[in-house]
């Protein structure tokens, strides 16, 4: 169990320092250029849950 835990915060800890670093690069390329993109990917998350659901279906 303790070397579950160990991988689960080390798998944890790179993901974290991963994602800080993308919103680094976001917001270094420019405000609007980091809205843009975080809204393309908010816009692709919402597709593809609108095809796994199958959409309004009549």
């Amino acid at each position: 169990m303790k070397k579950f835990s160990q991988i689960l915060l080390l798998s944890s800890s790179i993901l974290l320092l991963n994602s800080c670093g993308i919103v680094e690069g976001i917001f270094k390329a420019g405000m609007w250029s980091g809205f843009l993109i975080v809204g393309l990917v908010i816009a692709l998350i919402i597709w593809i849950l609108v095809k796994i659901t199958g959409g309004r279906k009549r």
